[in-house]
């Protein structure tokens, strides 16, 4: 039987898949997948594959891929981290009966794959993914997919994009965020560049980044033409995303951890994360339960702190609490906003940062409340409380390093730098509680040594045991 490609495979063997789950280390397990899959998502990814670990170990394939089969769990796409042709082919052949495709991740920006030099890291070497796609292509019996991260400039994400299509490429993600753009930079992700994508191209394209909500997904489909929509972090925090319903979050914990025991064996790490991810608004409230959370080593143990969550959050329900709290309730699964970078906008306009965020609360409930749980916590506690960033005192900078400076160091430095100056001029600085003895207070110190240890080695013990 011929392998379908592009569109063919696209409508005929992932049955038009829409809505997406993305592949993610370690928090795309089965388990989640069919939690995810019973709330509208049509595909889902396994979590990225090391293929050389893959290829060499049966425990890892096991793990990973050959536990289970489960039905339920079509379509699904494999995705291998590699950098190597000939290890993506073996790791992808011992893979391609247990699914529907394989991806190759081109998309992952950690520190982890730079040292490994895989995903997004590979993203300049043209010729060495044109050669895995194409061999890929060619002795798979499954269609070769790749994630990709766009380039700042436009024409070269199209470019990129072509030249992934041609070598074999049959069907394309763009997240559409820059390789530079994580963790505090993550910024907002490009439709325009996943637009400019999906024109050039003659395969399906799924889209990747700003998805919070089932408004983001239908939105992005009206302004891009992808075919599809993947999200993450959205998914993680609301597994209902899909549905276009925000469930308390205790009913997709207990639905989670069915899942868990159904399916076992399921790694502790992996569901004590999915937890902290679904409860996170309400852990910021109850911090001490966040810290059992961490400690607790049993599935049974994980359970039983999600059950007393949920206890606390009836009982602030039942207290009236809801009424009193302006937004979401921090038991309602949303999405975590992550702070975001400084947007480099006109002055007197609204940056594409501020208005990304006004449309996720406005999602919510339709006010213009823009302070996280936390802060309106605090503003609680001092209605004063000022949280503008422009207006808060800038820190002194050391004169050696540039790392802030003690308030009342004698030097003007950190504490590091002070450290060693300290002791260099035998001064002292209370600020950072730094005391050195001087050259002379040194001298008599190792002086009234030197007398006690002579004591010691002329006392008649120690005579007797030389002569001895």
């Amino acid at each position: 039987m011929a392998k379908l490609q592009g569109f063919d495979f696209w409508k005929k063997t992932l049955k038009e898949a829409c809505f997406v789950v993305a592949p993610m280390v370690d928090q795309s397990e089965l388990a989640w997948r069919l939690l995810s899959r019973r709330h509208g998502a049509h595909l889902c990814y396994t979590p990225m594959l090391h293929a050389q670990v893959f290829v060499r170990d049966a425990n890892y394939r096991r793990e990973n891929l050959y536990n289970e089969v489960c039905q339920e769990d079509r379509p699904l796409i494999t995705q291998f981290c590699a950098n190597d042709p000939e290890v993506f082919i073996q790791a992808a052949m011992l893979a391609q009966d247990y699914c529907d495709a394989i991806d190759l991740n081109l998309g992952c920006p950690q520190m982890i794959a730079k040292r490994g030099h895989y995903g997004v890291f590979l993203q300049d070497e043209w010729e060495l993914l044109e050669k895995m796609v194409r061999l890929a292509n060619e002795k798979l019996s499954v269609p070769i997919t790749c994630k990709i991260r766009i380039f700042q400039d436009l024409d070269k994400t199209v470019r990129y994009a072509q030249m992934l299509e041609k070598a074999g490429c049959q069907l394309l993600t763009v997240h559409g965020r820059t390789k530079e753009q994580k963790g505090a930079m993550t910024g907002i992700a490009s439709w325009e560049h996943i637009k400019a994508v999906r024109k050039a191209l003659h395969i399906p394209v799924f889209a990747n980044g700003n998805i919070q909500h089932l408004s983001d997904v239908q939105r992005c489909i009206q302004e891009t033409g992808v075919q599809g929509v993947m999200s993450a972090e959205g998914n993680l925090h609301n597994p209902a995303l899909f549905e276009g319903h925000s469930p308390p979050v205790w009913e997709m914990a207990e639905e989670y951890l069915d899942m868990v025991h159904k399916h076992p064996p399921c790694n502790l790490s992996f569901v004590r994360a999915h937890l902290f991810k679904l409860w996170h608004h309400t852990l910021q409230v109850h911090q001490d339960l966040r810290e059992e959370l961490a400690k607790v080593k049993t599935l049974e143990s994980l359970a039983n702190v999600s059950k007393e969550l949920k206890m606390r959050c009836q009982d602030e329900i039942a207290r009236g609490h809801e009424k009193k709290n302006e937004g979401v309730p921090h038991w309602i699964c949303q999405p975590y906003v992550r702070p975001q970078p400084k947007d480099p906008a006109a002055k007197g306009e609204e940056s594409q940062v501020q208005k990304c965020q006004k449309r996720v609360l406005e999602d919510w409930d339709g006010t213009g409340q823009t302070l996280s749980k936390n802060k309106l916590k605090k503003r609680s506690r001092n209605p004063n409380k000022n949280f503008s960033p422009d207006q808060k005192p800038k820190y002194i900078k050391c004169e050696e390093c540039g790392n802030p400076k003690g308030n009342k160091c004698v030097f003007s430095l950190c504490r590091g730098c002070c450290k060693k100056k300290s002791y260099k001029e035998v001064a002292n600085c209370l600020s950072h509680g730094l005391k050195f003895k001087t050259k002379a207070e040194r001298s008599k110190a190792l002086e009234g040594k030197d007398i006690e240890m002579e004591r010691k080695c002329n006392s008649p013990q120690h005579l007797l045991h030389q002569k001895v």
